[in-house]
């Protein structure tokens, strides 16, 4: 009996396992005004999340290095689903959207965005796309 409730259990632990099946996203930002501080690379999982100007509401927080003024990082272990990501140059490395008057001082870039303005402000839905394999995604930066 023992014997019968170990592999019951051994064969619902691979099925869990099997069904938990986890992915890559690898995210790449060129073009960089220069070569100054660090890229915030961040990864949103739910509708509401962005835009996230206090940097609090993400799923999964990268920090990339700058060279040549590009910077890219990979993002582990994401389970399948709908994601968004947020980039910021952070020039000066002090972790926050840095702003003159309303508008980011800093480059600033979102998943399928190629330009912000007010008509066409970030939100989850327009900046999300499906993982359900390993990816890897260009993400354009915007300097005002």
């Amino acid at each position: 009996m023992k014997k019968l409730i170990t592999t019951l259990f051994l064969v619902l632990l691979s099925n869990y396992s099997q069904g938990q099946e986890s992915y890559s996203l690898t995210v790449k930002v060129s073009d960089l005004r220069n070569s100054n501080g660090d890229v915030l690379f961040l990864l949103y999982n739910k509708e509401g999340s962005i835009p996230d100007e206090k940097i609090k509401n993400y799923y999964k927080k990268e920090v990339g290095t700058i060279s040549m003024n590009s910077s890219t990082i990979t993002f582990n272990n994401i389970p399948k689903g709908n994601y968004a990501v947020f980039i910021l140059h952070d020039e000066n490395k002090n972790g926050k959207i840095d702003k003159k008057f309303i508008l980011p001082i800093e480059g600033i870039g979102f998943s399928n965005y190629q330009n912000i303005n007010l008509t066409n402000r970030p939100s989850f839905s327009k900046a999300s796309f499906k993982i359900d394999k390993n990816l890897s995604k260009d993400i354009k930066i915007i300097y005002k």
